[in-house]
């Protein structure tokens, strides 16, 4: 970890990472979306954080699909809670997916920090409305599937909080026992390549940084996996307005610092 850190930012991370492993777990997506703006607030810098969280999503994710597949083998769950994924929505995800990905980690890497940040805090407040007023995005055609997975797929390059537009598509294609492993094979692979165009290009990959904050990360991801089964009989849509309401607020003073 950064050595110029206070030692209440280093709590403030700490916390941060426990609800990103929460959130991940309980959603399959979010580890970035709802952790960025507030890590952001703590340090300034989205090439810091953002190597830690792809490190971070790649060993739960797999830990997750490993488990996964093991309960179903061995009749652990009910049939209806088994998790299982979708291949044919991976495969399809992916063609259209893999080229604005790289195009937007590009941009990652050679957009200044401020218009950066400005970018993350102005579309993590667009998401946050949508879950205020109950109205997430959705699709409910080919032409919009291709439209979203494509913005999807550059802005998680450029940040990895392009997660709604994807969910949107699938949506439409996968059922709620398939949605969260379904995706975390997808961000397996597009945060591979991310994590790889950053090596290429010289990055601090932050892996001491990242193994000092995975037991933390894990906390949140042993309670989130509790959250999810639940999360899979019940309506959710009072606990997304209030997480929209947290985000937008959050990313608004994020807004003012770097406008200040």
């Amino acid at each position: 970890m950064d050595s110029d850190f206070q030692w209440y930012q280093y709590a403030l991370i700490v916390i941060v990472f426990i609800w990103s492993g929460f959130v991940r777990a309980g959603f399959g997506f979010g580890g970035a979306l709802f952790t960025i703006p507030f890590l952001l607030l703590i340090h300034n810098d989205p090439l810091f954080f953002l190597p830690i969280i792809s490190l971070h999503l790649l060993f739960f994710a797999a830990l997750t699909l490993l488990l996964s597949n093991r309960a179903a083998a061995s009749g652990e769950q009910p049939e209806v809670l088994q998790a299982t994924i979708n291949w044919p929505f991976v495969r399809y995800a992916l063609l259209i997916m893999l080229i604005p990905k790289l195009a937007g980690v590009l941009g990652l890497l050679i957009l200044p920090s401020n218009l950066m940040n400005s970018i993350i805090f102005l579309l993590i407040s667009a998401y946050a409305i949508t879950y205020i007023i109950g109205r997430p995005l959705q699709s409910n055609s080919r032409l919009l599937d291709t439209v979203f997975l494509i913005l999807g797929a550059y802005i998680s390059g450029t940040s990895l909080i392009g997660g709604p537009l994807v969910i949107a598509v699938a949506m439409r294609h996968i059922q709620a026992h398939e949605f969260r492993n379904t995706l975390f094979v997808l961000w397996f692979v597009l945060v591979s390549i991310k994590l790889f165009a950053f090596a290429l290009a010289g990055v601090d990959l932050q892996l001491m940084a990242s193994l000092w904050l995975l037991p933390f990360a894990g906390i949140g991801h042993l309670v989130g996996q509790k959250f999810h089964h639940r999360l899979l009989q019940a309506s959710n849509a009072r606990f997304y307005q209030i997480l929209g309401w947290v985000l937008l607020s959050t990313s608004l003073v994020g807004l003012l610092q770097i406008l200040v």
